[in-house]
């Protein structure tokens, strides 16, 4: 008797595991045909076909309803066909899944946006804030948000997107335009250049190039000014202390020549006075075009269009081995800055 449950047992278990075999089988099935579908869709999305990228969507999540990506995909479908009411209904269902992610909350934000929903992106952008606290994405898009509202607390999420995010580099594009509008030209002088090594070929780079420039000559416009409105931050102190110190350099006017003499100068005495102490990766970046013999070519491209695009091509022509070397260089390296390089709160007791 005992002989025979036993080998009634092993029969029982061969036909469970045949049958979570076949089970596990078929779900196999249905997630390939649903990539599948996916992989269909995104060739939708890609031509602009909207209708036909939500039919394959949808039917991809009848054969797996559960995978994030799919609805991810088909909220930003309805997001770019215009049907915002679906993407924000779409959006808050997303964002509602234990496993949304940011991009989640990216998503139903630009649907909110679209509609002009502000409190309710408001909301949503705190909870996505709260849950993805070292996303620059995410303060980047809060702080555009309160900037529309004309709220000056923008900057202190785009700031803090810089604290928690240093390599994401819309941050530093706003708050770059955001201190060009105050008295603290330093930081936006130093953000825009940040952003111009991050972003050095999109559309939005020859927007700073010229705001760098603005910057400048208003810089020197009023250079003690400048350092009284700055003297609670101790970096910003010593950056102005330095510029002061090499401000004849611009005596003549701010061009890309006296530019690139002032802040050769500029880079020597930092690095003489306070490199130690604020060590700094745009800076260094600056003297390494310096020994490198790149720096005059580096300073044309930030600045040598904005100020005269007849005179940059003139140099460039006249110069082109360096600028193409500077241009090779540049394109063989990513900017990076590391963390613990956020001196914009250091301020002085």
């Amino acid at each position: 008797m005992g002989r025979f449950i036993k080998l009634a047992y092993i029969q029982y278990m061969k036909k469970l595991l045949f049958i979570i075999g076949l089970f596990l089988f078929g779900f196999s099935c249905y997630a390939q045909q649903a990539d599948s579908l996916h992989r269909v869709a995104k060739q939708f999305m890609r031509n602009g076909d909207y209708p036909n990228a939500i039919i394959v969507l949808g039917n991809a999540l009848k054969l797996d309803p559960d995978n994030l990506e799919l609805q991810k995909d088909l909220t930003f479908t309805y997001y770019l066909q215009r049907n915002y009411s679906t993407a924000v209904e779409s959006g808050r269902k997303l964002i509602a899944r234990n496993d949304a992610d940011e991009q989640c909350y990216q998503i139903l934000g630009m649907a909110y946006k679209a509609i002009d929903e502000k409190k309710e992106a408001d909301k949503m952008y705190r909870q996505g804030i709260k849950k993805f606290p070292s996303s620059g994405e995410l303060y980047n898009e809060y702080g555009e948000i309160l900037w529309v509202k004309q709220n000056p607390e923008a900057i202190r999420f785009w700031e803090k997107g810089i604290e928690v995010d240093p390599n994401y580099s819309s941050n530093y594009y706003n708050a770059s335009k955001f201190y060009y509008y105050t008295y603290d030209k330093v930081w936006s002088l130093i953000y825009g250049e940040i952003f111009i090594n991050m972003e050095s070929y999109s559309r939005r780079t020859p927007e700073i190039k010229s705001l760098l420039v603005d910057g400048y000559k208003k810089l020197f416009t009023d250079l003690k000014t400048s350092k009284s409105n700055s003297t609670k931050n101790l970096f910003s102190t010593a950056y102005l202390t330095v510029m002061i110190d090499q401000a004849q350099s611009v005596n003549l006017g701010v061009t890309p020549e006296s530019l690139g003499i002032l802040r050769s100068k500029f880079i020597l005495e930092w690095f003489e006075k306070y490199a130690d102490k604020y060590p700094f990766r745009l800076f260094e970046y600056q003297r390494q075009l310096l020994k490198e013999g790149l720096f005059d070519a580096y300073n044309e491209w930030a600045f040598g269009a904005s100020m005269g695009l007849s005179s940059f091509q003139s140099w460039t022509s006249q110069h082109t081995d360096e600028y193409n070397r500077f241009i090779n260089f540049q394109k063989g390296r990513i900017f990076k800055l590391p963390a613990a390089q956020n001196y914009r709160n250091l301020n002085s007791k």
